[in-house]
């Protein structure tokens, strides 16, 4: 009976229960709801999706509109399909008792019209797509308008599905169901990460190696990580949530360099400037866990003072962080101890040029003196709105149950 009650009082401290509502929490509680998990799977299945697309117009080119990574990316959108018409169904029928709000007649949790919104985006977005391709060229840059309302629809699926699992979160807490708030939490924080690797997914274009001797790249990291970082740190209660996230991010590319290449793969387009054989994956993820665990430091140190204290402290402290750990690193990566299956900075798209700064493994050339420590500066502002705005969000997250 000690150890029960040990265990309880254990759990209810890492819930966030107050010690008043003893009586209430329950270890037990029911299991996490079926549409959280096909959320997360649509979620997951655009990721790998979308990364694996990548990799097939690195590799081989955009043969068909059917290849497999496109159906992986739009299977997302069918399955934001399936929980949002069931949850409003049930909802606006009053056959479910799950905490709704009302849009246009129809009744169901916040995070469902975001979702449905997201799904809608994504499932219009492909014969515009493929539109777009027959009419402009086979293999034309990622930046085109059905390619955004892509990005933009798969980020509202990922965004909507976080604030629906935080929302059974922040209910199973107020139930004292403590099991299920851990479940919850973990499921949160596996979400969060993917929504750090879809920020990073954004900002390719500007984080390639070759550039992160300039300071754009982090300027654009300090302008799009902050704001989750701060936003699960507030929200999900666990006191390394931002190095959680940015694990998964991690874990995700790596995984991706170490599998790719291992299924073989042909150019079906021209010209072809390097040689491929095989699927050539992303690049080397940033170190971004670095600044995130400081972050994670500031946060459990700091936690109390005033906000814009604490956003103009972590400002600085992810920009200097970021360049101290990643600057060094990139110019490792340009080394030939670098060209191996671990790092993977042999690979390249059959697309690049033997004369460009990827295949020489050269930087662009960066700026120097005052003008780099003026983008800095500009850079840490940056990360403290950034920051500000994920805890403000986050404050206000914290309360949704519907």
């Amino acid at each position: 009976m000690g150890v029960r009650t040990d265990a309880v009082a254990w759990l209810e401290m890492d819930s966030g229960i107050q010690t008043g509502d003893r009586a209430h929490a329950r270890v037990g509680g029911a299991g996490v709801p079926w549409y959280l998990w096909v959320g997360v799977a649509a979620v997951t299945s655009s990721t790998v999706g979308g990364q694996w697309d990548l990799a097939w117009h690195r590799s081989i080119g955009r043969d068909s509109f059917w290849t497999p990574a496109h159906v992986a990316v739009y299977a997302c959108g069918v399955m934001a399909a399936i929980v949002c018409l069931w949850l409003a169904f049930v909802c606006t029928t009053g056959r479910s008792n799950v905490g709704s709000i009302k849009v246009l007649g129809l009744r169901a949790p916040l995070g469902v019209f975001i979702v449905g919104w997201g799904g809608v985006a994504m499932l219009t977005s492909a014969p515009f797509d493929n539109w777009w391709h027959n009419a402009y060229g086979v293999d034309v840059k990622v930046i085109s308008p059905p390619h955004m309302v892509l990005l933009v629809g798969m980020r509202a699926v990922t965004v909507g599905t976080l604030v629906l699992i935080l929302a059974a979160m922040n209910r199973a807490r107020n139930g004292g169901e403590l099991e299920q708030v851990r479940r919850l939490r973990w499921m949160y924080l596996y979400m969060g990460g993917l929504a750090v690797g879809d920020q990073m997914f954004f900002l390719e274009g500007y984080t390639l190696d070759t550039s992160l001797h300039r300071m754009t790249a982090y300027a654009a990291m300090a302008v799009a990580l902050p704001v989750f970082f701060a936003l699960l740190q507030r929200t999900s209660g666990v006191k390394w949530a931002a190095t959680i996230s940015a694990a998964i991010y991690t874990a995700f590319l790596m995984g991706e360099i170490l599998i790719f290449p291992l299924f073989p793969a042909q150019p079906r387009l021209g010209p072809v400037w390097f040689p491929v054989t095989h699927l050539m994956p992303a690049k080397f993820p940033i170190l971004i866990i670095a600044p995130a665990v400081a972050l994670d430091v500031l946060w459990q140190r700091a936690n109390a003072w005033k906000p814009w204290k604490i956003a103009a402290l972590a400002g600085v402290l992810f920009v200097c962080v970021l360049v101290a750990v990643e600057w060094p690193f990139a110019s490792f990566l340009m080394t030939k101890a670098s060209e191996n299956r671990f790092f993977g900075t042999m690979y390249f798209g059959f697309y690049s040029r033997p004369d460009g700064f990827n295949r020489m493994r050269m930087f662009i050339p960066p700026p120097h003196g005052v003008v780099i420590a003026v983008e800095m500066m500009v850079a840490a502002i940056c990360a403290a709105v950034s920051y500000w705005v994920g805890e403000r969000v986050g404050m206000w997250m914290r309360e949704v149950r519907r």
